[in-house]
């Protein structure tokens, strides 16, 4: 694979272009060709196909389409392409087995294929989402280690507020968040059990790669995993290159994070589950990454759980799970918060296809990880095992799942159910969900037992 310095000349040296170029005559219409030549169709009746051509044509057109697309650099303007012998040999020499955790903790994360009867990685916790203050940061985190028994990497909130004092991007706030949330998530896993668990999304609370970088050296080991999330669609600023250049010196593992959108440049599921499988190449050769995680997300509602997303998801993650051995995450929102039977449905429905589909799993997005507060240990808990039981489904079994979960909660995407704040539903001194919560959660899962989720 050509090294991570080539990548930088190319991005000072490549094709110039204004960012508008690149989006609306580079990706755009390069989209729409490979869409249309490799015959690719929606089928909202099959929002989990098990269609291995359709997957296999998706991959060659993921591969043409980042071919002749490439990366975008904002800050140069400047296009950093690779031609199709580099991509094949960066699929070739990908990593394929990194290990994260210390201890009885350290895991080797490995691929998985559609049907696999392997099990998946759990990454889960908070997906990035927002808590309000410091002792919720810790009690939540504590929370994770105790109460989540299969969780194998743990995904932390961001802190909103150091000492009352709300945090502000850039500022010196953000720094010192980035560090207070590297020592109290440490200290919190200790107290819960599991010292030695990766925190593979390591300092949600940087924005900047000063605050990242920063927080990096209170706690973090370079067994944990550092976040590093390109711009839709297909860009990398100066900023992430920065935070790559530093997590690959220290020999730590990046996390490439990508999220086409559904209704932005890549159109429909078709553009978006093609521009997924671009994605995973940037992740490789651009990115540096030890693994993908990413989340097809759609514009409007802001969730992963809509039917053309589940679709896009599934059949781009059949597309990478049968064509490539670099390990990759599917990350879901859901529309409504915790302890409502939405939530919870929406769950096992992403969940469900996702891991059929050939995918392991980050868990944590509940309303849409924009409500501060608004998730407890219950919601990754379902996902962790709603994981384990969909190990060995089939995708026709996954298939006719979805469809009866999909008509439980599609119709609500347009006002979902906001649900309760972490203190409503759960007690942060115990360290248990309240009586209500447990109650709604065993019904839940007595409905999906008979639906054929099996756990």
């Amino acid at each position: 694979m050509i090294g991570f310095l080539e990548v930088i000349d190319r991005a000072m040296a490549g094709r110039h272009c204004s960012e508008t170029e690149f989006d609306m005559e580079v990706v755009v219409p390069k989209i729409q060709e490979v869409v249309a030549k490799y015959m690719i169709k929606y089928d909202p009746d099959n929002p989990v196909p098990a269609d291995d051509d359709l997957a296999d044509r998706v991959f060659q057109a993921g591969l043409e389409l980042y071919r002749d697309v490439g990366t975008y650099c904002p800050d140069t303007e400047r296009i950093i392409r690779f031609s199709e012998e580099e991509l094949r040999e960066a699929l070739a020499e990908a990593p394929s087995a990194p290990v994260f955790g210390e201890g009885k903790d350290a895991k080797t994360l490995v691929a998985r294929k559609p049907e696999s009867n392997a099990l998946p990685w759990c990454f889960i916790g908070a997906g990035g989402a927002a808590v309000s203050n410091e002792e919720l940061y810790a009690s939540i985190m504590e929370a994770y280690a105790s109460f989540l028994p299969l969780a194998d990497s743990i995904t932390a909130p961001t802190i909103a507020s150091v000492n009352g004092r709300t945090v502000r991007a850039g500022s010196p706030l953000e720094v010192m968040a980035a560090i207070r949330a590297t020592v109290l998530a440490r200290e919190a896993l200790q107290r819960g059990g599991r010292p030695g668990l990766p925190i593979m999304n390591c300092i949600a609370s940087a924005g900047s790669d000063t605050a990242k970088i920063a927080g990096s050296q209170f706690g973090l080991r370079p067994s944990d995993g550092w976040l590093i999330g390109a711009t839709a669609e297909l860009k990398l600023e100066f900023q992430r290159f920065n935070e790559i250049a530093f997590v690959t010196a220290l020999g730590g593992h990046v996390n490439a994070e990508t999220a086409p959108i559904l209704g932005g440049y890549c159109g429909g599921p078709e553009g978006v589950a093609v521009t997924n499988v671009a994605y995973h190449l940037s992740c490789i050769i651009a990115m540096r990454g030890s693994s993908q995680l990413t989340f097809p997300i759609h514009f409007k509602y802001g969730c992963t759980t809509t039917r053309d997303v589940t679709w896009a998801v599934s059949v781009s993650s059949q597309a990478i799970s049968r064509n490539s051995h670099f390990p990759f995450f599917i990350l879901s929102y859901t529309a409504a918060g915790p302890m409502t039977e939405m939530c919870l449905y929406e769950i096992a429905s992403a969940i469900t296809a996702s891991v059929a589909s050939g995918a392991s799993i980050e868990f944590g997005g509940v309303a849409k990880a924009t409500r501060v507060d608004h998730f407890t240990p219950m919601e990754p808990r379902l996902a962790s095992e709603v994981a384990h039981a969909a190990v060995r489904m089939t995708r026709k079994e996954a298939n006719e799942i979805v469809k009866k979960l999909l008509q439980r909660y599609e119709g609500n995407f347009d006002s979902p159910p906001v649900g309760k704040k972490y203190e409503e539903c759960w007690d942060i001194h115990r360290k248990t969900p309240n009586e209500d919560y447990v109650n709604l959660y065993k019904r839940v899962k007595t409905e999906l037992s008979e639906l054929g989720i099996q756990f």
